[in-house]
């Protein structure tokens, strides 16, 4: 039998660690909880993360003072349509002097890898970014080579000014564990932004205040918290719907779903839900969590008809009509 209690208290041993990121993170960003935490639950659950939104509202900035406050291998990488996969994954380089080839690895061989603005590199690119993203390793000088542990894609995208992009293949999004959508502060959180950045000497230094070991070790209690099969026929249930809306009465929405989420997306969202409960300082995932990231969880992964386009119906608002119609446990 589950110990609950006793994960609870392993839990809150460890919730210090992750608080003091939040507030070291909190000194550069403002009104950003939701974009933190999103982070934050990717890097608990060993998933990727895609962070959308217009441009100048702080999503590199985000992503950089994460990287800062936890420390490891760093690295960011601007797309532009004329990357190649060497520029990503690093090249076979030739020493005249020593007739010697040694491998250069390139920026995809970090801990966290800022890709920016991912949609704007090509398919030979984002074909390379896959396999990093799935297997945790890249092909390199025909070699196959481990990436460091852990390794966490943090990319962002605009939702605008599509010329010169590429828009991600759904092989490519369903990697992602979850699709963040920024929006725009509300008008205290603008003032305060302005207060604090409109300064000559520039924005506040953030500062190292984990290890990547804390992180490891935090991962290893996500994964022991529980889960409940009433919450587990919840996920199922929830993901089943988007694929047969049909069947939990929803007749009025199965025209406009395409594509529903794999059973990729109800692995995502039971680890994700188990991340959520941990930043909470639970040892048990609630229908809540579950509710809480489904939207980031499900939103890219349920293609709506083209049919539903045209009329302005968004996957977001199909996922919240099936969160409203399942019957929570």
């Amino acid at each position: 039998m589950t110990d609950i209690a006793a994960i609870t208290d392993r839990i809150a041993d460890h919730s210090g660690v992750l608080e003091s990121v939040v507030t070291e993170v909190e000194r550069v960003l403002v009104g950003q909880r939701d974009l933190i935490d999103s982070m934050l639950i990717g890097l608990l659950a060993n998933g990727h993360v895609l962070v959308e939104g217009v441009p100048g509202l702080a999503k590199s900035l985000a992503v950089q003072s994460l990287a800062a406050a936890l420390g490891g291998i760093f690295r960011r990488i601007q797309f532009t349509p004329d990357l190649l996969p060497n520029d990503l994954l690093g090249t076979h380089v030739y020493d005249p002097k020593s007739g010697d080839w040694s491998v250069r690895e390139g920026p995809v061989f970090a801990n966290l890898l800022l890709a920016d603005e991912i949609n704007r590199a090509p398919a030979k690119v984002q074909s390379a970014l896959l396999e990093a993203m799935q297997e945790r390793q890249v092909s390199l000088a025909g070699e196959t080579r481990a990436l460091p542990r852990p390794f966490l894609v943090l990319a962002t995208q605009n939702p605008v000014e599509l010329e010169g992009t590429y828009p991600l293949p759904e092989a490519q999004l369903d990697r992602f564990m979850l699709k963040v959508v920024v929006g725009y502060p509300d008008r205290d959180d603008e003032k305060q932004v302005v207060r604090r950045m409109a300064r000559a000497e520039g924005q506040p230094v953030v500062r190292q205040v984990v290890d990547l070991d804390a992180i490891v070790a935090a991962r290893a209690l996500v994964d022991e918290v529980y889960l409940d099969d009433k919450a587990l026929d919840y996920i199922v249930d929830i993901v089943g719907a988007t694929r047969h809306p049909e069947q939990v009465g929803l007749d009025d929405v199965a025209p406009w779903i395409q594509y529903g989420g794999s059973p990729r997306a109800s692995i995502a969202l039971a680890q994700a839900s188990r991340a959520r409960a941990f930043l909470d300082g639970r040892g048990f995932v609630t229908p809540h969590d579950i509710k809480t990231v489904g939207m980031d969880v499900l939103r890219h992964r349920v293609v709506v008809t083209f049919e539903a386009e045209a009329e302005g119906i968004t996957s977001t608002s199909l996922i919240q009509s099936i969160f409203d119609t399942i019957a929570v446990p």
